[in-house]
């Protein structure tokens, strides 16, 4: 680190679990943040500041006058223009020397394969089933730890699903992908603000964990928090030896 680096990263340097070589494994870094909306953009901007040295930001839409109520990494000037763009300026304002790829992208399987090798830590901050399936299986397969969140009303829930080890449950273990999920959506049941800023610092911070090799993570633990009641409930989850995903005749 050079002598701006060691000042901007001083808070983090002073910590013991983190030091100078916890935050230079930050600086050589690369996390694949899935989503640039409410979860994503605490995600981002956390990562970003922190000192993550390489950030890939996915996501398919553009910044709409709705989402302004919650998804902190965009704002009005920037109505119309893709969200993973927006949060790569305001991530660059604040800290210019990330390097920030952003992609207008959908997240499908083929691009997942090559986007998730590329990375350290992929965060899932995607709003639908389908690509939460597609970006754990990329991940198992690729044996890299993955953080997801969902928050919808005032419900949320984060975890870290680390199956390099084969003692962890992968996402599928929990919601198994041939099951059948009611999908909800912000713009039929709505969401609370600050709810996505919870879960998705709570991301930022599971993410910075395993990448500075700092503390235990949340693998094989469900949080889920009752924002109405602002209640924290911590569940145990098991790795399934049927999964279809890593269970062991997925495994072969």
């Amino acid at each position: 680190m050079n002598d701006d680096q060691l000042l901007r990263y001083s808070r983090h340097v002073l910590l013991d679990d983190i030091g100078i070589e916890g935050q230079q494994r930050l600086l050589d870094s690369h996390a694949l943040v899935i989503g640039a909306g409410g979860l994503g953009s605490p995600v981002a901007l956390y990562l970003g500041t922190a000192g993550v040295g390489r950030l890939t930001l996915v996501d398919h839409d553009t910044v709409d006058l709705t989402n302004l109520q919650r998804q902190i990494a965009h704002n009005l000037a920037r109505v119309g223009l893709p969200k993973a763009d927006s949060a790569r300026q305001t991530i660059a304002a604040i800290n210019p020397d990330v390097q920030v790829r952003a992609l207008q992208r959908r997240a499908d399987a083929a691009l997942l394969a090559e986007w998730v090798a590329e990375a350290d830590v992929v965060l899932d901050c995607t709003d639908n089933f389908a690509t939460r399936h597609a970006v754990n299986a990329a991940c198992v397969r690729a044996r890299k730890p993955l953080v997801s969140g969902a928050a919808i009303g005032f419900d949320g829930q984060v975890s870290v699903y680390d199956s390099r080890d084969g003692k962890h449950p992968c996402y599928a273990c929990l919601f198994p992908p041939d099951a059948a999920y009611e999908e909800t959506a912000c713009a039929t049941m709505g969401v609370f603000a600050p709810l996505v800023g919870i879960i998705g610092t709570t991301q930022a911070a599971e993410a910075l964990k395993l990448l500075a090799g700092i503390g235990s993570s949340l693998a094989g633990r469900l949080l889920m928090l009752d924002a109405r009641a602002m209640r924290w409930d911590d569940i145990r989850i098991e790795r399934q030896a049927a999964c279809p995903v890593c269970g062991r005749t997925a495994a072969g």
